[in-house]
């Protein structure tokens, strides 16, 4: 019996996982190496608070949340849409659910059940999994890896998979460090994605309010708006809201140094309405007092010492005040870091790769995930392109066998 080749699957995200599934059914030999203890560490992260597997709208609508990579990323996505990841975690026995908000959820609100059967799943069909194996790139035709203590081992492979993520949240495994390994690969430099801002705070500010929730709260920059939620930190802010815009902040501030949004606080309120509930302004009530009675936590007029001058705020009418509560200026001054943020943008070019996703350079040499040079706002978006995108490189694998 002849034997089957031997696929080398680097990443246990799932992009790694879903394709050394696929690859494992097609009767190929597969190792999936990963150089943290256990495997999809950061996929448990993100269901904590409920994992959002993808999103349940049409894909009309879903294809152009990936911005300037959706021409790109759309082949792959419908050969594994949306209602192909539901069926696959339903056949793990991992019902799911459509959200009010139209995003889609296991029903037990977990990444650890699903993962739990997946892994179930993969040793059935004789995956090998090795941890704590670190690939440090080829050597000659083998990639090398070094193992927990330090020893180096050669490994060689039919084809190989890279699914070595992004770099945020590098604890988890994902630290970028394979752009130093890639050579002259064609790579967009990386950058956080549904990421935090940084803002000039006063100290007084930064102490009293870290921590506050805005909620609701529509952000607006430029001609974009989104609402949700929001969160100031000590240095600036995160939250839903903002991480909806990171891609084109990111862009205005990498081009002027800097990016200006409004903050909405009351999105569900005309200027006027408002302005009737602020109607004590320019009585003997403090700014404080005014904003209290009309239902603003203690933060707002915090906020709006911030951004307008004493003599500006006092001599503000109820009107004026309600355009600004409406529109609230802030400066954005940088992003934050890397290593917090949700997702990754940049990567590996879409010049790079072939339409299967292979290195146009290291011929049998795959990658799929966050490596790849695309971003997508939170929703479901980001894992869905994991899965899709996975799915597409383990059949790019199979057909560069056939050919070969």
């Amino acid at each position: 019996m002849a034997t089957p080749p031997h696929i080398a699957v680097i990443g246990a995200g799932p992009a790694g996982l879903i394709a050394a599934e696929h690859l494992a059914r097609a009767g190929l030999a597969v190792t999936l190496y990963d150089r943290m203890p256990n495997p999809a560490r950061k996929f448990l992260l993100a269901g904590r608070g409920g994992l959002n597997l993808t999103h349940s709208e049409p894909l009309d609508s879903f294809l152009p949340r990936y911005g300037d990579a959706a021409n790109w990323l759309a082949p792959y996505i419908r050969a594994f849409a949306p209602d192909d990841l539901r069926a696959w975690c339903e056949g793990l026995g991992e019902e799911t659910f459509v959200g009010s908000s139209g995003r889609v959820f296991p029903k037990s609100m977990k990444a650890a059940p699903l993962l739990r059967a997946w892994l179930a799943r993969l040793n059935e069909l004789g995956v090998a999994y090795k941890p704590r194996h670190h690939w440090l790139g080829w050597k000659e035709n083998a990639l090398l890896f070094a193992d927990a203590e330090g020893r180096q081992h050669l490994v060689t492979a039919d084809a190989t998979l890279l699914a070595l993520g992004g770099a945020s949240w590098p604890r988890l495994g994902s630290d970028g460090s394979w752009v130093a390994l890639l050579g002259d690969i064609a790579l967009t430099p990386l950058a956080p994605a549904n990421c935090g801002f940084e803002v000039a705070w006063s100290q007084h500010f930064s102490t009293r309010f870290a921590g506050t929730p805005l909620k609701p709260v529509a952000i607006a920059h430029g001609e974009l708006s989104r609402q949700g939620e929001a969160m100031l930190t000590a240095r600036g802010i995160e939250g839903g809201a903002i991480y909806a815009l990171s891609a084109p902040l990111r862009k205005t501030i990498t081009v002027a140094g800097k990016a200006d949004i409004t903050l909405d606080l009351r999105p569900d309120m005309q200027v006027g309405v408002l302005a009737q509930k602020l109607g004590g302004t320019g009585s003997s009530k403090s700014l404080s007092t005014v904003l209290r009675s009309a239902g603003f936590a203690p933060v707002v007029s915090t906020l709006l010492r911030e951004a307008f001058t004493p003599p500006q705020l006092a001599a503000a009418t109820a009107q004026q005040l309600a355009r600004w509560l409406k529109a609230l200026p802030i400066t954005l001054t940088g992003t934050a870091g890397i290593a917090r943020a949700i997702s990754t943008a940049g990567g590996i070019k879409q010049g790079a790769l072939t339409p299967a996703l292979m290195l146009r350079a290291k011929p049998g040499v795959f990658a799929a995930g966050e490596m790849l040079d695309w971003e997508a706002p939170t929703g479901g978006y980001l894992l869905q392109a994991c899965f899709s995108t996975g799915m597409a490189a383990a059949r790019g694998i199979l057909q560069y066998l056939e050919r070969k």
